[in-house]
């Protein structure tokens, strides 16, 4: 026999009522914020104790405490959100607030994960190296933390009374969320992160070519270049970007890394927190968004090459010496701004007008 609520059956909740889908208010995408950088952070403590404390052999640890009592927090609040509208008489769809409804996808498939990995951990044991980032578990947690994590962004998406030039404040929770979501990429490409060499190590994979080592910090650059531009050409496709995106978005790259080194080289964290304060100058100088094509492409090309030009330049000053050859540290950054600008051309091919938006009504009512 069904249990009901009220007088109907569990399973009639789940049947859509119809009504247009509810807004998630800037309190409730804030408390999500809070709830899911918890959840975020607790994953950045479990990072930094695989990294430095590679005996672990339990699934049992106050990192993971921290990371999946963070998870239950976040989905707790989500589920009581939209129990707050099934009280109202919405059901199914109708129940879920516009940009929330993967959401409630993921957490099960969070859930799910997790139960793997604790199985996963009892039988196969604890990975400790790069094997980290290509356990089947470890790849079902993170996918579905980014999609719960980014519910903000989608919700403010979403929303047709969020102005075109929104501030700071007001695109905060989208994008914090993004930001982190970015560096939980960042986090699974860790093998194809930048960031986690010293000052003395980019100096000198960039001083010869004979061990292989100038490639390989070329194709870090690469990966990590498109890791830090993507979320700042996604938010100013849709909005004008707000002053402080850029600073926030590198600044939590620069923290995820630096955890990763166990806080040890700092230089080049360091660095990245300045280039993104040139970069948010940089795009109020140039004011890239949807309906101004040339410079969104001409941010995509220059915001890179800002960027790649602190790396190296910080580096050079701390080791006292640029890397020995010329071609590598004056080329980097431009190779960095070609593949920029690629993407932002393919991420805004043609411009949108203010006649054409670039987030539609119908869009707008059935965003997940």
């Amino acid at each position: 026999m069904a249990t009901t609520v009220g007088t109907q059956p569990t399973w009639y909740l789940f049947r859509n009522s119809g009504e247009a889908r509810p807004r998630a208010s800037l309190r409730t995408n804030v408390i999500t914020t809070v709830l899911s950088v918890w959840f975020t952070l607790g994953l950045f403590l479990d990072a930094y104790a695989h990294a430095n404390f590679p005996q672990l052999e339990t699934f049992f640890t106050p990192w993971h405490a921290v990371f999946y009592s963070g998870f239950a927090a976040t989905a707790g609040w989500v589920l009581w959100t939209v129990w707050t509208h099934v009280q109202q008489g919405r059901r199914g769809i109708a129940a879920v607030p516009a940009g929330y409804g993967m959401t409630m996808v993921a957490l099960p498939v969070f859930a799910v994960s997790g139960g793997v990995d604790l199985v996963w951990h009892e039988v196969i044991g604890i990975e400790t190296t790069t094997d980290i980032f290509f356990s089947p578990s470890h790849l079902g947690l993170i996918g579905s933390m980014i999609v719960i994590l980014t519910s903000p962004l989608r919700a403010a998406w979403a929303d047709p009374q969020l102005p075109q030039r929104p501030s700071l404040r007001a695109l905060l929770p989208a994008v914090l969320t993004l930001s982190f979501a970015a560096s939980l990429v960042l986090l699974f490409l860790t093998y194809s992160n930048a960031l986690l060499f010293s000052s003395r190590n980019v100096v000198a994979m960039f001083s010869t070519v004979d061990n292989g080592g100038a490639g390989s910090l070329a194709g870090r650059i690469v990966v990590t270049n498109l890791v830090l531009l993507a979320p700042l050409l996604l938010i100013a496709r849709r909005w004008h970007l707000p002053a402080g995106a850029a600073t926030i978005g590198y600044a939590v790259a620069a923290l995820i890394s630096a955890t990763l080194t166990g806080f040890e080289r700092l230089a080049v964290p360091l660095a990245l927190v300045v280039a993104g304060i040139l970069v948010d100058l940089l795009a109020r100088w140039l004011r890239p968004r949807a309906d101004r094509r040339a410079a969104y492409w001409a941010f995509g090309a220059a915001a890179p090459v800002v960027t790649w030009a602190v790396y190296l330049g910080v580096a050079s000053a701390a080791e006292g010496a640029l890397p020995a050859i010329v071609e590598f540290w004056t080329g980097m950054p431009i190779i960095a701004g070609l593949l920029g600008w690629s993407l932002a051309a393919l991420m805004l091919p043609n411009p949108i007008t203010v006649a054409e938006p670039a987030f539609s009504e119908r869009t707008a009512t059935t965003s997940g």
